[in-house]
């Protein structure tokens, strides 16, 4: 180097490569570009997802442009996919580009999906949207009753799109019999395991095909992160999607996955104690003369209490919604009545937030939808936080004397 030009210098500075030691934390690849020795071995790394996993290649070829593939981004997937007990995982730029990746890279004009009725608002205007531009037909279950879904099946049906844990009404689907009973007619099980989180369930274990996450929120955990994740059981699948992915311009940046990466570190921790707290939440909340109902997995009163017992392994989650005594004007009262607690659109992080649905995140579905999927006008979300449980009481308090009240 000592040959050239200043200029040149400046725009070659040394890559250092750590020898004799490695890091203890996942570096930060920010470059997206890298260079290789031999045409022959940058010609194989276009062959498909790079797979180089600490130093060994096991697949297809090696990193070369980060919109298909990238060292961070990489520690983030093989972190959820060691989680959920995957073969692969794809991470994307939000939670919508995993549910994009895998309908639009499994799914052609005149296939045929089977979907719970409730689902986040997002994925269901998707799927009728891919219904009326692209020719793909849906049919909605209640996901109760696995006859309803094998008499739903056609010849065409390609997919059945589940939730672990229902965005907002807490549903809990009976996952292994749901999952057998799409595998004996061929269709393939997707999963959005963003409530439950690998912590409490891991729905391949449970015979399911493919399990996507909303890392928005509890991976990342801490309201800093946009992004998404795919995990697939089997690696011809996760191939497939990933080829779709990556030329729909799905991919997440390096600093998004290493904040994921970071934020992983503590999802046990924060899925326990959120748990704890949605629990004891739920139960004050069912004796408040305010309230209708509360809709928590954990109450014994639930409709699939029994069924999270069996699924959901060390707690029931951090969401609850509530069904408020006075409708649609109960709830906006509720939500502008907290202190504590802000009205946020996403949920997941330390902090507790409360959500109106029908009027936000399910605006987008009709009347008849949202009553088929159990969300009412009253109906408010709680995602709770990390946050001591009598501060978190005593700002619900505040507000539901505010409904009580009338104002």
């Amino acid at each position: 180097m000592d040959e050239l030009h200043p200029q040149t210098r400046a725009a070659h500075p040394p890559v250092i490569r750590p020898v004799g030691s490695r890091p203890l934390t996942t570096p930060i690849y920010q470059g997206h570009l890298f260079s290789f020795e031999d045409a022959e071995t940058m010609a194989a790394a276009f062959e498909g997802p790079p797979r180089a996993v600490d130093g060994e290649d096991g697949g297809h070829g090696a990193f070369f442009y980060s919109r298909l593939g990238n060292p961070t981004v990489r520690s983030f997937e093989e972190a959820v996919n060691t989680l959920e007990g995957g073969a692969g995982a794809l991470a994307t730029g939000s939670g919508m580009g995993a549910v994009n990746a895998v309908l639009m890279g499994l799914l052609r004009t005149g296939d045929h999906v089977i979907a719970q009725s409730s689902l986040y608002g997002g994925t269901y205007v998707l799927l009728h949207d891919l219904a009326e531009r692209w020719g793909v037909a849906v049919t909605h279950v209640s996901g109760d009753d696995p006859e309803e879904v094998r008499a739903a099946v056609r010849p065409t049906t390609r997919l059945l799109y589940l939730e672990t844990i229902t965005n907002p009404t807490t549903r809990v689907v009976d996952l292994p019999v749901l999952a057998a009973t799409a595998r004996e007619a061929g269709v393939l099980t997707v999963v959005d395991n963003t409530f439950a989180t690998p912590v409490l369930c891991r729905p391949l274990e449970h015979g399911a095909d493919i399990v996507l996450h909303s890392a928005t929120k509890y991976l990342g955990g801490h309201s800093d992160v946009l992004a998404g994740v795919v995990v697939t059981a089997d690696p011809a699948v996760h191939d497939r999607i990933w080829r779709h992915a990556v030329e729909l311009g799905a991919s997440v940046d390096a600093m998004t996955a290493w904040l994921a990466v970071r934020g992983m570190a503590t999802l046990p921790l924060r899925v326990a104690r959120q748990s704890e707290n949605a629990l004891a939440l739920a139960r004050r909340l069912a004796e408040h003369p305010a309230v209708e109902r509360v809709h928590y997995p954990g109450l014994a009163d639930h409709p699939d209490h029994d069924t999270a017992r069996r699924l959901l392994d060390g707690g029931f989650g951090g969401v609850l919604s509530v069904d408020l005594v006075g409708g649609r004007k109960a709830g906006e009262l509720f939500v502008e009545g907290l202190r504590l607690i802000p009205l946020a659109p996403s949920l997941g992080g330390v902090k507790s937030v409360v959500l109106h649905p029908a009027g936000t995140s399910h605006r987008g579905l009709s009347d008849e939808a949202l009553i088929a999927a159990g969300i009412g006008e009253g109906t408010v979300r709680l995602a709770l936080g990390i946050e001591h449980v009598d501060d978190l009481w005593a700002d619900l308090e505040r507000a539901l004397a505010v409904v009580g009240g009338g104002g």
